[in-house]
Parts: structure tokens; C-alpha cells; sequence
């Protein structure tokens, strides 16, 4: 039986395609949800948050350049951060690819990912743009490329193209990132619970399991 418009309990969670620890989070809190008491009344939206609101369609230089320009630090280091991002993946059967990385914009995909929502998939969306980006260095800033990705999960090619090409959802995405602020999120992934209870960080499934519980305890009591 499906849970009551009372009883449905919303979360939403904002993250980047660009963000190795967004695909661990989302495993994480998958973990989380399948031992929650109350997971069948539980209701995931997808948040829209850019890293890099200022990226290209595509960048060429090396992520392990990249990582060293924007920390400050060396490609060795770099190096070093990556295969440990990369052993915290594989721990959850995630294989992530940083060799075959290929940075840049996501604010199409994000567009696209609401466009997803609207159609019942976004879930799914959002599952193949990590692995595309993460796993099999896709550029997901690439408008063919988003075509080509949405059709794989199913959505109308027509819709996605009209999608891209009138700049449909892009107050959306805006809109997701100024209330991410509003809500003083800083870095991602940022869980929040029915507007009531949040938490920034890719925690394990036990500590997204007790927000779970303490979301719902503060807005359905007994």
C-alpha cells in the first residue's frame, strides 16, 4: 500500500556529478535506507550544487594536475588523495577511474537531472552520470554525450534535446543552489530531512541511518 501524503518523508540531497565523494555518499545513504524501519515511505530528490560553476565544457589538463592546482599541493600528493578517494570506492563496489577523468561543466547535467525528476527517473539519471563521469571518463558537459546518457535510462530523446537546447531548468538549478546556501551547506554531499535535519558529508550508513530516524521522529510524532 502506498505510504499517505502525511506519512511520506522527503529527503533531499544536494551534490555534483563532479564529486567522487557525492557517488560514495550516495552508496552510503542507500546502505542507510535499506535498514530504515520507514524506507518505503521515503522520498529522494536530488539536489542540483556545481563545484565549479566557472568550468568549461571540457578541461583539458590531468585531474591529478587539477587536484594539485586547486589544493596547493603536489601531483605526487595528488596522486596519493586519488588512491585513497579511489580504495574508499572500491570498498563499496565502486570503481572509480581518475586516469580516465575528464573534468568540466556540470550544470547541463543538472538541468537534465530535473528534467529526470519531472519523468520518474531521476534516480537512475543521476546513477549514470557518476559512473559515466567517475568510472568511464565520459564528458558529461558534452550536450551528445547527456543525449546519449538519458536515452540509456530511458528518457524521451526529444525531451532531453528540447531540454538542452531551450535552457529549460536552468532557474532550477539556481534556485537549488541559493537555497543550498539559504541552508548553509558548504560542501557536498548535503542530506536534509523534510526541512528539519541535515547533515554535510559523505557519513557512514550507520550515522545516515540515525538522521533517518531523527528526521522522522521530529516530523511524524507518535
Amino acid at each position: 500500500m502506498a505510504a499517505s501524503a502525511q506519512d511520506v518523508m522527503t529527503v533531499e540531497i544536494w551534490s555534483d556529478i563532479a564529486c567522487p565523494w557525492c557517488y560514495v555518499g550516495k552508496r552510503r545513504f542507500e546502505a542507510a535506507l535499506s535498514q530504515f524501519e520507514h524506507r518505503d515511505a521515503v522520498r529522494v530528490r536530488w539536489r542540483s550544487f556545481e563545484l565549479d560553476a566557472t568550468a568549461p565544457t571540457e578541461r583539458r589538463e590531468d585531474s591529478a594536475d587539477h587536484l594539485a592546482q586547486k589544493y596547493g599541493t603536489s601531483r605526487e600528493e595528488a596522486l596519493a588523495m586519488q588512491q585513497k578517494m579511489t580504495d574508499t570506492a572500491a570498498s563499496l563496489g565502486l570503481k572509480f577511474r581518475f586516469d580516465r577523468l575528464r573534468g568540466g561543466s556540470t550544470f547541463d547535467a543538472h538541468r537534465l537531472l530535473h528534467l529526470a525528476a519531472d519523468l520518474g527517473q531521476q534516480d537512475a539519471m543521476k546513477e549514470r552520470l557518476l559512473r559515466a563521469y567517475l568510472t568511464e571518463g565520459e564528458v558529461v558537459g558534452a550536450r551528445g554525450t547527456l543525449i546519449r546518457l538519458a536515452r540509456e535510462v530511458g528518457l524521451d530523446r526529444a525531451k532531453v534535446i528540447d531540454t538542452l537546447e531551450s535552457g529549460q531548468y536552468a532557474d532550477a538549478v539556481w534556485d537549488d543552489q541559493r537555497t543550498a546556501a539559504a541552508l548553509g551547506a558548504t560542501a557536498v554531499p548535503f542530506f536534509v530531512v523534510d526541512r528539519a535535519v541535515g547533515a554535510a558529508g559523505a557519513h557512514s550508513p550507520e550515522a545516515l541511518l540515525d538522521l533517518l530516524r531523527q528526521g522522522w521522529e521530529q516530523t511524524h510524532p507518535a
